[in-house]
C-alpha cells in the first residue's frame, strides 16, 4: 500500500491518474450553474464586421 498501489490515493498521486479515490474536484450544483452560464457567454463570441475599404485615389 504505497506508491505502486494504484488503488490508494498515494499510488494515484504517484502515477498521475484520477478516479474515485482521487477525483479532480468536487462538483456542486452552484458551481456547475455558474460555470455553465460563463461558458455559454464565451462559446458565442461576437461576429466582427470586416473593415470598410477606402476607395482608390
Amino acid at each position: 500500500m504505497g506508491k505502486g498501489d494504484k488503488k490508494t490515493r498515494k499510488g494515484k498521486t504517484y502515477s498521475g491518474s484520477y478516479g474515485n479515490i482521487r477525483p479532480h474536484a468536487i462538483k456542486t450544483d452552484a458551481a456547475t450553474k455558474t460555470v455553465s452560464k460563463a461558458a455559454a457567454k464565451k462559446a458565442a463570441p461576437a461576429v466582427k464586421k470586416p473593415a470598410a475599404k477606402k476607395p482608390a485615389a
